[in-house]
């Protein structure tokens, strides 16, 4: 699976944002990035404010644990998700 590392207990995921979408889901893999759709639309920050809800209750974390560390306007993201509590079933990674 690419499309995260590990780093110091830390998860970094690149990820590929579909807004708009009919359902929050993660979907799989989008070339090296991990599709994800969520309903928000990509207006004043909406999407971005949806997608930290949704991978801080993903991962088992708060809000304040999901960091986006780049892509902050763009479909193409990195987040950092500070020791995740869990890990979703669809993405098998490994914590090494």
């Amino acid at each position: 699976m690419s499309g995260y590392q590990w780093q110091d207990g830390d998860l970094i995921l690149s990820c590929h944002l579909q807004p708009k979408a009919a359902k929050d889901e993660i979907v799989g893999l989008h070339g090296d990035s991990v599709k994800i759709r969520i309903t928000a639309p990509p207006i004043d920050g909406r999407a971005n404010a949806h997608l930290v809800k949704f991978l801080a209750k993903q991962f088992g974390v708060t809000k304040r644990a999901v960091t986006i560390i780049s892509g902050e306007l763009a479909r193409q993201k990195r987040v950092r998700i500070e020791q995740p509590g869990k890990l979703p079933d669809l993405l098998a990674i490994e914590k090494h």
